[in-house]
């Protein structure tokens, strides 16, 4: 059978944009030669709508939309996503598929697993379905399924479910499965994918069509990376990462392809790159403004910046202070240079002696510390502010991961901002994006690589006078925040324990931080912010023992 799949760009909410972006792609594909065209998951709505369902004419309109695609089939049926009414019991709204035939009734499966983890809330608006439907298209028995319906207990968190779809609906005939699918960006998560998809197909002797949204909604990237598997489980078709893209396939081909495996380093530039992209687009921004410290996370911020925006919509600022090096704010330069952008010097040197002044006789007789660094940083969060006030350029924040986990940020400082391009990246992973940016010339300076990472707002400062060194750090953090270890699970990997708790007592005390800070791009797999709920008032301490707890206290 030829399936054609539309591998579209949706924005959350645009039901207008993305009616016509499904019908066109529907419409080259059919020319194609599809028998049946696939549209991902909530194509009609962009995934994921979140409460928007809630709104009185949203569901109605996207109701609308497939009620107007249907009136535009031509020959080849289209199977499209969409949110539609539950006129029973539970929830309001199922997450739902329709086989748009013309001349023949509108006919609908329903989503059955909803994920309720990580970065999903199905369960918030929608009701299961029960188990998926079998539709008969172009004499071939097609098993619809949705997004989660086809992952397996073994590419899971945990075992969450106990139906397994696809089971149930080559058992019940069907010939081919066809997924329609909005999985974001994780990385390595491709390769999961395929792996899972290759061992169905091999399981059932059936061949498997993977459809999967492409395109940047918030903090969430998707990657596209569509697929198709014969049912020897080989794989047959690949759609490209990161970007709109549409394919026909014939799921009885038997010629495999060799795919290489992604490769790390250019995944995360893809998914950051797209990300950056559509969040300015989506939200209606047409150029960037980022502080250039000289150092590696402005540096890599540009670099992806410039590489999705152009060149022409990137404007950098050097803010010196008294304590910036002659080297950094060369580097800065350099930068700007190697990328093609514009950089404005914005000193802050007069700035913040003034400020400074102003405190004189309140902090008389106290040392200087962290205040007076932290001035310097909200007095640059002010100036790139004003930039972005002035000229309507969004401000991109140049945070790590690292340094958020642990709150080495400042408050309405470096944190100030309308997106946290790498706030999901830890500093040990961002030197290897810095290397492989400069793979094929130096775009990045090789100083601002090889010096050690600096603030810069005291004489002679350097991160590792605050923080343990970095790969320690980095290893801890992976095991407290993306695999939930106590302290002394940790410990018992051969961490030192001053600096597990030192860690764990950081990453804690910081969550009020992380709650106000811009949203960030996910590409891990547990990133702070949308998959990541931790209460601020807690007093939680897993090193506490109940031992002597005693039922007698008054407390």
């Amino acid at each position: 059978m030829r399936i054609g799949i539309a591998q579209i760009n949706p924005t959350v909410g645009d039901l207008r944009g993305n009616f016509e972006k499904i019908l066109a792609a529907y419409r080259r594909l059919a020319a194609a030669g599809a028998e049946l065209v696939l549209a991902p998951e909530l194509a009609t709505t962009g995934y994921p709508p979140q409460d928007l369902v809630f709104k009185s004419r949203f569901v109605p309109q996207n109701l609308e939309a497939i009620s107007r695609l249907h009136h535009c089939i031509g020959e080849a049926p289209l199977l499209v996503g969409y949110v539609d009414r539950n006129e029973g019991r539970g929830k309001a709204f199922y997450n739902a598929a329709a086989l748009l035939e013309r001349g023949q009734p509108i006919r609908r499966t329903f989503k059955t697993l909803l994920p309720t983890y990580d970065v999903f809330d199905e369960d918030r608006y929608f009701e299961p379905g029960c188990g998926g439907e079998i539709f008969t298209v172009a004499g071939h028995r097609i098993g619809v399924t949705i997004c989660e319906d086809i992952w397996t207990e073994d590419y899971l968190p945990r075992p969450l479910y106990e139906t397994e779809l696809v089971r149930g609906l080559t058992s019940k005939g069907a010939e081919i499965i066809v997924n329609l699918s909005a999985s974001p960006f994780g990385l390595g998560k491709l390769a999961v994918r395929r792996e899972m998809v290759a061992a169905l197909a091999r399981s059932y002797g059936c061949p498997i069509v993977y459809c999967n949204v492409v395109g940047g909604n918030d903090q969430l990237v998707f990657d596209g990376s569509s697929i198709a598997f014969n049912q020897a489980g080989q794989l047959i078709t690949q759609l490209p990462s990161f970007q709109s893209a549409e394919a026909v396939v014939e799921t009885d081909a038997t010629t495999a392809l060799a795919v290489p495996p992604p490769e790390p380093m250019a995944e995360l530039y893809g998914a950051l790159s797209l990300g950056v992209h559509d969040y300015l687009a989506k939200c209606h921004f047409k150029a960037a403004v980022l502080g250039l410290s000289g150092g590696i996370d402005s540096a890599v911020v540009a670099a992806i910046a410039t590489g999705s925006l152009g060149r022409e919509n990137v404007v950098g600022v050097s803010m010196p202070s008294p304590y910036s090096s002659r080297g950094s704010i060369d580097d800065a330069l350099a930068l700007a240079r190697n990328l093609g952008i514009r950089i404005l010097e914005i000193p802050i040197g007069d700035a913040f002696r003034v400020f400074k002044a102003q405190f004189k006789k309140i902090f008389a007789g106290l040392p200087e510390d962290a205040t007076e660094e932290n001035m310097q940083s909200r007095l640059r969060g002010m100036i790139l502010m004003a930039l972005s006030n002035k000229f309507g350029h969004l401000l991109l924040t140049t945070g790590n991961k690292s340094e958020l986990a642990v709150g080495y940020c400042t408050i309405y400082g470096d944190m100030a901002g309308g997106l946290a391009v790498i706030s999901d990246v830890p500093k040990t992973l961002l030197y290897q994006l810095a290397r492989w940016i400069n793979r094929d010339r130096e775009i990045i300076p090789s100083a601002t690589i090889e010096k050690p990472p600096s603030a810069e707002l005291r004489p002679g400062q350097v991160d590792q006078d605050s923080l343990p060194p970095y790969d320690i750090l980095d290893q801890i953090l992976q095991l407290y925040v993306e695999e939930n270890l106590s302290g002394t699970e940790i410990i018992a990997r051969g961490f030192d324990e001053k600096t597990v708790r030192w860690v764990q007592r950081r990453v804690d005390l910081n969550e009020y931080k992380r709650a106000q800070a811009a949203p960030g791009l996910k590409v891990t797999s547990r990133a702070f912010g949308l998959g990541r709920r931790m209460p601020i008032a807690q007093q939680y301490n897993d090193f506490a023992s109940l031992a002597d707890a005693d039922c007698n206290s008054n407390a």
